[in-house]
């Protein structure tokens, strides 16, 4: 894992545009979709490729959003675009072909790998009647249920959950387990001029989410509990999770580590496979709070009032520190 992301060998930008993909150009867009259907048929499935999906027989339908961001970003350029597909749709039919695990594992085996994920609200919306345990955590994201099958995620609508026990003691339960998995890496980025965060990354489709467990997490990594201001979180896309721990006095720089997770998680988010949020948001007391906004242009601090009272004090706990 990386931690801003490397220019992928591409076209050039001035090549004609794919229009559901816009970092592919023309050509890429082509080469990409013929990729699928090629991985697909080896697979004995004759798909019909769309602009962002491809359809069977069946009436299946699979995205393809994720993997073409994959490619994209894969650094070696698109000669290995053709393994990447085939892994992909392997993995994916795998999955969709295969037994449900609520068929085969037993419950105590479910109940071990129940974790809360953080996805955009689009995730769910199409079924949002089947998923009323959701959980709002931000504008545009959400908390929901969900298995951690380790190669993918399923998500738990309710009538499956009410199969292992009551929402309130299984989030609990998920919190736990999210709160148990290992550190896959963790980095602390620091800027010529002293600014500090820490960026904790992983294969893990939950890493992003682990922000649910925050306080465990700082406490894992840093030895010290998160202090009642928080912490400054940035979730770019579900592998990545980066953070600032507020401190209560002497917290210098805070304004300058907010503008450096800024640039951090734009450039992280964009293009991403499982993109989660482009923003900066102050965690305190396990709600996030959003602090910058990006609306198409240059970002922007949204108007929080309780946070510019955080950094007038802070800075006024400095000054009276120093005089």
């Amino acid at each position: 894992m990386r931690i801003f992301p490397p220019a992928p060998r591409r076209d050039r930008r001035d090549a004609p545009r794919d229009a559901e993909y816009g970092f592919f150009s023309l050509d890429e867009g082509a080469h990409f979709r013929a990729q699928v259907r090629e991985a697909f048929a080896e697979h004995g499935l004759e798909v019909t490729v769309h602009a962002g999906a491809v359809s069977d027989s069946a009436g299946r339908h699979f995205g393809m959003a994720n993997l073409a961001a994959i490619c994209h970003n894969d650094v070696r350029g698109r000669k290995r675009w053709p393994k990447v597909i085939r892994e992909h749709v392997g993995r994916l039919l795998r999955v969709v072909d295969g037994p449900s695990p609520l068929e085969t594992f037993a419950p105590e085996q479910l109940l071990a790998r129940l974790r809360p994920w953080m996805v955009t609200q689009d995730v769910i919306e199409p079924d949002a009647a089947q998923y009323t345990h959701a959980r709002v955590v931000a504008p545009g994201l959400c908390e929901v249920l969900a298995l951690d099958m380790g190669e993918s995620v399923m998500t738990l609508p309710d009538k499956y959950l009410a199969l292992l026990g009551g929402v309130v003691d299984l989030r609990i339960r998920a919190l736990d387990n999210l709160g148990a998995l290992p550190v896959e890496s963790h980095t602390v980025l620091q800027s010529a001029g002293g600014t500090r965060f820490d960026v904790v990354m992983g294969d893990s489709f939950f890493t992003a989410s682990r922000v649910l467990a925050m306080n465990e997490l700082a406490r894992d990594l840093t030895g010290r509990d998160l202090g009642p201001n928080g912490a400054l979180v940035a979730m770019p896309h579900r592998h990545q999770l980066a953070f600032r721990p507020i401190g209560t006095v002497q917290d210098t720089n805070l304004v300058q580590a907010l503008n450096a997770m800024t640039v951090f998680a734009a450039a992280n988010f964009e293009d991403a496979a499982g993109q989660v949020s482009p923003h900066v948001y102050w965690w305190r007391r396990g709600a996030l709070t959003q602090l910058v906004l990006h609306d198409g242009g240059q970002p922007g601090c949204t108007e929080n009032g309780e946070f510019e009272v955080l950094l007038m004090w802070l800075e006024g706990s400095n000054a009276g520190e120093h005089s």
